[in-house]
């Protein structure tokens, strides 16, 4: 590797650390070179971005959802997981955003989330979020990192937002810039979980690619539409990776009264998350 590319963690975590400071310790992260962008809340909550928002009692189940995912990542010491679905719409984005900002806010590690849905990238969208440049243009070769990489304002949380383009992105995506990209950012900083917004299972072979990259998977079910066949070639697919869970997605049917004592929001019980 070049110079230029060791230096690709520092600017991956968008952080500079203090003189004489271990780089692992979150006490010593200060944000430098990463633009810091302002969420608007009621963007957040027209987008169900429910973790973004104060005093809503719906972000506990994400809380239970982020529990129960960070137990199995240090078990097995993983440090990085896909978002998929089977179809379009599913939600999945949705999840991974909620998801992301949970384990900033748990306080013990860093997240990166990375809008890896080439063909349709919605992360910048959900957030309410306007930005020049995507993950396609750091994979191009035409911006560098530090331009792409935001702080939404939530601590321990950065983001690498999407772009649409034409570009053939299966082919990005199996690029040597690629696999060094996954290979510096997985080694770089011991507290930090990557989580990667892919495209559904059916629309792309990107799935296959991510699950060489990524050591587990999370994957978005939508109630109601997701046919069983759909969901048995998926799980099929799904074999080759560590599965964390199952989130269950636009759920109309109310959660157990016993459980939370609400009707609207996000479940999880052994691997199932309902919407």
């Amino acid at each position: 590797m070049s110079n230029s590319f060791n230096n690709l963690g520092k600017i991956l975590e968008g952080i500079v650390t203090d003189n004489g400071s271990d780089s692992n310790s979150l006490d010593s992260i200060k944000y430098a070179k990463t633009r810091t962008m302002t969420l608007d809340s009621k963007m957040l909550e027209e987008n169900r971005i429910i973790m973004g928002l104060n005093n809503d009692q719906n972000a506990d189940l994400f809380r239970v959802l982020r529990t129960n995912i960070l137990k199995q990542l240090r078990e097995n010491n993983w440090n990085s997981f896909f978002v998929t679905s089977a179809t379009p719409d599913a939600g999945k984005s949705v999840v991974a955003i909620n998801l992301a900002i949970a384990i900033a806010l748990e306080g013990n590690q860093t997240v990166l989330l990375v809008d890896a849905d080439l063909r349709r990238p919605s992360i910048s969208h959900h957030l309410g979020l306007k930005c020049d440049f995507g993950f396609i243009d750091y994979l191009s070769g035409n911006v560098p990192l530090e331009h792409i990489l935001i702080h939404p304002q939530i601590e321990n949380l950065v983001l690498l937002p999407g772009k649409d383009s034409k570009i053939n992105q299966s082919e990005l995506i199996s690029s040597p810039r690629m696999i060094d990209f996954i290979k510096e950012i997985k080694s770089r900083y011991e507290s930090r979980i990557i989580i990667f917004d892919i495209p559904p299972i059916f629309v792309a072979d990107d799935a296959l690619l991510y699950m060489s990259y990524c050591d587990a998977a999370l994957f978005v079910v939508e109630d109601e539409k997701n046919t069983s066949d759909e969901l048995l070639h998926a799980m099929h697919i799904l074999e080759e990776t560590n599965l964390l869970g199952l989130v269950l997605n636009k759920s109309r049917q109310p959660l157990p009264s016993y459980k939370y004592g609400y009707s609207y929001g996000y479940g999880y019980s052994n691997g199932t998350v309902r919407n």
